[in-house]
């Protein structure tokens, strides 16, 4: 039996390039392996420029970021292996100076490639200049790294809707990824628009397209590399323990949902709750990728074809949608957030009319009526604009919630298998005996800390304005159905006999005659 891969070791003294390092998955891996690698080498990352600041102002924004906050109090000395580079992938060799690719070259021995654009409803040039087209660019970069022994790929469970079953191994493109990339290069935004829905075919949106596409690229570049591998983590959720607890930067996918309904905004979803969730928290992914990275790049014979591993536990612990929203509501009533616009009581469905007519009356009048009173006012109207946006993120979020999805990772189960019983507690890929109840609820709450910015110690207040809430919701709900009874029996000629005002009874009962009322027999 083969030795246990070590991951320390193999990190030891080496020195990485990140694409992506400020994104979601970027941070987190930044900071494990400076705080689980202590022998690291230099960690680069390449940045931009952004809103007035300098990559310097930049990365030290981040490094201000609670997710830092352990390496700070504990390791502080390993954040100066953090180098910033000021390049984009959108740009030829990152836009980066000979000397910086020398230095690259001379140093770096692995390269994380993480950047993409996550925004799932972006146009097709978009995401494939910087996904597809931004992969290529830095390949072209790998290729001049004399150094390097691995380029790691980040891609997405999700970019091949057309099969019921992903394996971990790579499924042709639907068209030819050069001449994609061509395509956009020349053509404009308007023509590509009209041509968006065929190139697309089975896609849902261009994300998953330009990622499909990025993998073909890698995959084709595999021969001239000195090694690569893909991985492809299902939907990336808050951390489960490291660094902390929740940790969460961005309202996408399920967390945004549970925000959302927990302020009351989003009431109606498509989703099939018996389905399984395939998410995995964000921590899991990248310890997972920091392992596989070192498998791969100690294998003494190199894979004749890429190494694919689909990063995903929905199989070591099955939760379903159903689950995930009966658990966020049971602990959003016993711990609401603050302020929420209405009472926090959505609900999901497989009926798509059942679920326009609640969008109709649950998201979009009372954004009308509330931008009305705004209006009237004098103040500045935004709710019918938020909730475009709600409609625009849940139709894209509900193709992936109203289908099976099956990723079979018999690499990803593996990794555990080749590590010391030690790393494996370090590098944990494996959430098999964690509590699901505990973890969704630690997900809610990191989303209220560091996305909402909320005080979680003001809860009595959140409660009362809830119970108000509540009870305002029965009120308008009561009065909503009698409206919707009174307006029925308008057209329903008994009932319209019976409550009819301003006339007396007897007009309508001609078999009685006068005398009835008169004491006559």
């Amino acid at each position: 039996m083969d030795s246990p891969v070590s991951v320390r070791e193999f990190y030891k003294g080496r020195s990485v390039l990140v694409t992506g390092g400020t994104g979601f998955m970027g941070k987190v891996l930044i900071e494990k392996l400076l705080y689980s690698i202590p022998d690291i080498g230099n960690i680069y990352i390449l940045m931009r420029p952004k809103r007035g600041k300098s990559v310097s102002q930049r990365l030290e924004d981040m490094q201000r970021l609670p997710l830092f906050d352990r390496l700070k109090n504990e390791r502080p000395k390993a954040l100066l292996k953090l180098k910033p580079l000021q390049g984009d992938v959108l740009f030829e060799e990152f836009g980066l100076s000979r000397q910086d690719i020398e230095l690259l070259s001379d140093e770096v021995s692995v390269i994380f490639h993480f950047a993409a654009t996550l925004r799932l409803e972006a146009p097709l040039k978009d995401n494939v200049n910087m996904n597809t087209t931004g992969t290529m660019r830095t390949i072209k970069v790998a290729k001049q790294l004399k150094n390097l022994q691995l380029l790691v790929h980040l891609s997405t469970a999700f970019c091949y809707p057309d099969y019921e079953v992903l394996g971990e191994k790579l499924y042709a493109p639907p068209v030819k990824p050069e001449d994609v990339m061509r395509l956009v290069e020349w053509m404009d935004d308007k023509s590509l628009a009209i041509l968006t829905k065929s190139l697309l075919g089975p896609h849902p949106n261009c994300y998953t397209f330009s990622k499909r596409l990025a993998e073909s690229v890698v995959a084709d570049a595999y021969d001239e590399l000195p090694g690569a591998v893909i991985a492809r983590p299902s939907i990336v959720c808050p951390a489960l323990k490291e660094p902390v607890s929740g940790w969460v930067d961005n309202l996408n996918g399920p967390v945004g949902v549970m925000l959302g309904a927990g302020k009351g905004v989003i009431r109606t979803m498509l989703c099939d709750g018996s389905l399984t969730a395939q998410v995995i928290p964000v921590d899991t992914a990248i310890n997972a990728i920091i392992a596989l990275t070192a498998i791969e790049a100690t294998k003494k014979v190199k894979s004749e074809v890429i190494p694919i591993y689909n990063v995903n536990v929905g199989h070591q612990k099955p939760t379903t949608w159903g689950d995930v929203l009966e658990i966020a509501k049971s602990y959003g009533r016993q711990y609401p957030l603050s302020w929420p616009l209405w009472y926090p009581n959505g609900d999901i469905t497989t009926n798509e009319t059942l679920h326009e007519f609640r969008r109709i009356f649950y998201h979009l009048l009372p954004a009308y009526v509330i931008d009305l009173l705004l209006l009237l006012t004098g103040q500045k109207r935004f709710m019918v604009r938020i909730q475009d946006r709600i409609s625009q993120g849940l139709e894209v979020l509900q193709y992936f919630t109203m289908r099976p999805w099956s990723f079979p990772c018999p690499n990803y189960d593996a990794i555990k298998e080749k590590l010391s019983e030690e790393e494996n507690t370090i590098f944990e890929t494996d959430i098999t005996n964690e509590d699901r109840v505990k973890y969704m609820q630690s997900a809610v709450e990191g989303g209220r800390i560091y996305c909402l910015k909320e005080n979680p110690t003001k809860m009595a207040v959140n409660r009362s304005y809830h119970n108000f809430l509540y009870v305002l919701d029965w009120v308008v709900k009561i009065f909503f159905w009698l409206l919707i009874l009174s307006f029925l029996a308008s057209w329903f000629e008994p009932v319209k006999t019976v409550f009819s005002y301003g006339e007396p009874v007897v007009k309508h009962l001609p078999f009685l005659g006068p005398a009835v009322f008169n004491g006559k027999n």
